[in-house]
């Protein structure tokens, strides 16, 4: 009896022994199977993700240029305006430098030599033939004077004040030609190139819901797009507004420079009404007549 018992016990452990593998090597099989059963619909969602991607869409050229050609055509238009508003810009910055600098550099000289002169008929001399504002500040001075012969000094010099007066108001409206472009420019470009930048946007966001996809290929090249207007339309109003800024300094001067070419005339005039009130009429060169 217990020889059996022990047979039978043996057999039992032994049973148990091998079964114990085969149960392992199921519930590998199990779960291998349910893993592969997981991954097949996320392989399949990305191979539908890769098909959905048309590949006429994907980027080619993310070059500013590539970027202008690729663009919608009213981004395209917003760039143009934008690029031929920089050029003008940068047009008129060396067209005015040299301009106010030339202005500056001549009226400055003409002043120095007034302050060595003794009478207006040498200031008439200096002026020649120059059609400047200085030199009409000369002209203006002598003809009140001839017009006004034998009248009271006072009313003299405030009449010659009063053309002082419209003659550079005149020169300041001359040298702030073409400055009034750049201050529009640079307040109005950054608005231009954000309205390219939301219109860009948008045609983003509607191409994304055409193509049922948020594949950053196909979207990132049009909000790079979109962004570059506005790109563009910060770099031609900086320049705008540093050169209306150095052109506004420099404007200021030259009529600080006239406004002292203006009192040295003043002043020979004085001298020479001064003079003509101690020795009687103030006699006028013939050049002055003419």
């Amino acid at each position: 009896m217990p020889d059996m018992l022990r047979r039978v016990a043996a057999s039992i452990l032994a049973t148990i022994l091998l079964a114990m593998p085969l149960t392992t090597l199921a519930r590998a099989q199990s779960t291998i199977q349910v893993e592969s059963m997981e991954a097949a619909p996320a392989a399949q969602t990305a191979v539908s993700a890769e098909e959905a991607v048309d590949p006429k869409t994907l980027p080619h050229d993310l070059s500013p240029v590539g970027m202008f050609l690729g663009a919608d055509y009213v981004v395209k238009s917003v760039i143009g305006g934008l690029a031929a508003a920089s050029v003008a810009t940068w047009a008129i910055f060396f067209m005015k430098s040299f301009e106010l600098a030339s202005v500056r550099r001549r009226w400055t000289g003409f002043r120095s030599r007034l302050a060595r002169a003794d009478t207006l008929d040498d200031a008439l001399e200096l002026a020649g033939r120059r059609r400047d504002a200085a030199a009409r500040l000369v002209r203006a001075a002598t003809d009140e004077l001839e017009l006004s012969r034998g009248l009271p000094a006072s009313g003299i010099k405030e009449r010659v004040a009063i053309r002082f007066d419209r003659i550079q108001a005149g020169a300041g409206r001359e040298m702030g030609r073409g400055t009034g472009v750049l201050a529009s420019v640079g307040s109005l470009s950054p608005f231009v190139g954000l309205f390219g930048t939301v219109w860009g946007i948008m045609n983003s966001f509607i191409g994304i819901s055409q193509s049922n996809t948020t594949n950053l290929a196909i979207v990132a090249p049009g909000i790079a797009e979109a962004l570059f207007a506005t790109g563009v339309g910060l770099a031609a109003a900086i320049p705008a507004v540093l050169f209306y800024n150095v052109f506004a300094r420099m404007i200021s001067g030259n009529k600080a420079a006239l406004a002292d070419v203006a009192a040295e005339v003043l002043g020979l005039l004085s001298r020479d009404l001064d003079r003509s009130a101690q020795r009687g009429p103030l006699r006028i060169v013939a050049a002055a007549a003419e």
